[in-house]
């Protein structure tokens, strides 16, 4: 217990987790670390020239959306959604997901990509059409499911666009860190290895909003006669603001679900993980009941009437993952064969970078997450799951605020952000110093160092300076102009990874997949859903 009386000052207990003896195992098995997989997922949405959202559908030249390996949709048909295969190399994968952006620059015509998490000139939510994917049952079923998703919680929040980083060590760290654990197999220690992982994360994950959050404002528009309890500031342009702010998106004005919070999901072992998440999918809903499946005219409103219709549903910050076989659910599939990577979801678009991300991200996260790795992590209960939401809402709320204070836990002890901060960065230096010399170069530490001044000076965070740009142009002002100068930049660049060959190619194989599946279902749709339930 945290002792706060006069005699043991605030500032001498530190929240962070003392990791100087994994950090010296660390320091002394570099060569455990080589060979760190990545993966980015980042969606965009397709505006006009007037920065209203696009109303054309998929562009068929980009191919099916159902079965591409690199360009899909999310949500609703103007929102794309880049996907990079898994890649050991953090030049390569930034590389192929610039590639991507040229060749869908090229391919928009007078559509341009939104350059920011948060939507701007929405005149009806309503008129957003879902995302299509074919006659196939399957594609059926992924558009029904945001149907339910628009039903639940409206248009509005599932068009925030957002950047997934997917994370894995190597099997040589794995091997190294469990060497001599008794009792456990391979798959079970890396699982324990990631769930330590994912705790830490919620416990110290708020820093990434508090760096790299974009999103301190929102347009009037967006809120459309919504009530809110935040504390807006509004421009002359019609921005609404929250000074200190960093990540709207991540606020419950974005995309949070509030109604999750009650399920009981914990990160301490996996099988009990697995069980709350196949529970909620089985719970009914009587929210969602009083909706129903169908309207009276019979057309869908929902995949079921349960908490969450699929697992996806799940809001998180963070999720374990495993690549899934043909028809297998992801909870599944991470009791065939354990977790097999991680994937964060807490990062906003980079408005400064035109793939919205860029490689200090790319570089402080794999440190991060490293260290959440390392760093002891006490077993969490949902409460004090809960208990850390706390912090995030502080850092997402006014996380530039001078003097902002964070807890642990539910304790009421309470810690300078900017202390907090530096001590963690701390360590990293010390990961970064130990991946620097496994690679021979000082890329890790000049992240690092770029990024540890943010404590020092707010200004220099990501959501302080676009803040600055919105309020002097306006949202819609700022992303249409980023938009036209990314849009030149990649549309008149060379492909580096990839070639246009390649593009047409996946383009033509992902259509005639598309048209496989749907050829080869045999059951009526009703049936299909009913097959799965």
């Amino acid at each position: 217990m945290l002792n706060n009386n006069k005699f043991f000052p605030k500032r001498e207990v530190n929240l962070i987790p003392d990791v100087s003896q994994a950090l010296s195992w660390l320091e002394a098995h570099p060569e455990a670390m080589k060979g760190i997989g990545r993966g980015i997922e980042r969606e965009t949405l397709r505006v006009k020239p007037d920065g209203h959202l696009a109303t054309s559908g998929h562009p068929k030249s980009l191919g099916s959306a159902l079965t591409h390996k690199w360009i899909t949709t999310d949500f609703a048909e103007t929102l794309l959604e880049f996907i990079t295969p898994v890649d050991r190399d953090i030049d390569h994968l930034l590389a192929f997901l610039r590639d991507i952006h040229r060749h869908v620059s090229r391919d928009l015509g007078a559509e341009r990509m939104w350059p920011m998490s948060m939507p701007c000139l929405i005149d009806d939510s309503d008129k957003i059409e879902l995302a299509q994917y074919g006659r196939s049952n399957i594609g059926q079923m992924k558009t029904l499911y945001r149907q339910g998703l628009k039903n639940r919680y409206g248009a509005l929040m599932q068009v925030i666009s957002g950047v997934h980083y997917n994370f894995s060590l190597p099997l040589s760290f794995w091997q190294a860190w469990t060497d001599g654990k008794e009792g456990q197999s391979s798959t079970d220690a890396i699982s324990e290895g990631y769930l330590r992982l994912i705790r830490n994360y919620y416990r110290f994950g708020w820093i990434i909003p508090y760096l790299f959050g974009a999103s301190p404002a929102v347009c009037s528009s967006f809120l459309q006669g919504k009530e809110t309890d935040l504390p807006f500031e509004r421009t002359e342009n019609g921005l609404l603001y929250l000074p200190y702010a960093t990540s709207l998106r991540l606020s419950d004005l974005g995309y949070t679900n509030k109604s999750q919070s009650g399920l009981g999901i914990t990160f301490n072992n996996l099988p009990d993980y697995v069980k709350a998440l196949k529970a909620a999918i089985k719970t009914p809903s009587e929210e969602y009941a009083r909706m129903g499946v169908k309207d009276e005219q019979g057309n869908w409103l929902q995949l079921n009437t349960n908490v969450l219709q699929i697992e996806n549903e799940l809001y998180a910050p963070i999720r374990p993952k495993r690549v899934t076989r043909s028809g297998e659910n992801p909870s599944d599939a991470l009791l065939r064969g354990g977790i097999e990577y991680i994937e964060v979801r807490s990062l906003d678009i980079n408005p400064f970078s035109p793939t919205g991300v860029d490689e200090n991200q790319v570089r402080f996260l794999d440190l991060f997450l490293i260290w959440c790795t390392l760093a002891d992590a006490p077993e969490m209960s949902s409460e004090e799951l809960l208990c850390t939401r706390a912090n995030w809402n502080r850092v997402i709320l006014e996380g530039r605020k001078p003097g902002l204070m964070l807890g642990i836990g539910c304790e009421e002890a309470q810690f300078p952000l900017a202390e907090v901060g530096k001590n963690l960065f701390k360590d990293l230096q010390r990961v970064a110093e130990t991946l620097d010399r496994q690679q021979g170069d000082r890329h890790y530490q000049a992240a690092c160092d770029r990024l540890a001044a943010s404590f020092d000076d707010p200004d220099l965070t990501y959501s302080a300076r676009f803040l600055t740009a919105l309020k002097e142009n306006g949202l819609a002002g700022t992303g249409l102009a980023l938009a036209e100068q990314y849009h030149a930049q990649l549309a008149n660049e060379q492909l580096e990874i990839l070639t246009e060959s390649d593009f047409e190619q996946e383009a033509t194989r992902s259509n005639v997949s598309q048209q496989e599946i749907e050829e080869s279902d045999t059951l009526s749709f009703e049936d299909f859903l009913k097959s799965r339930s």
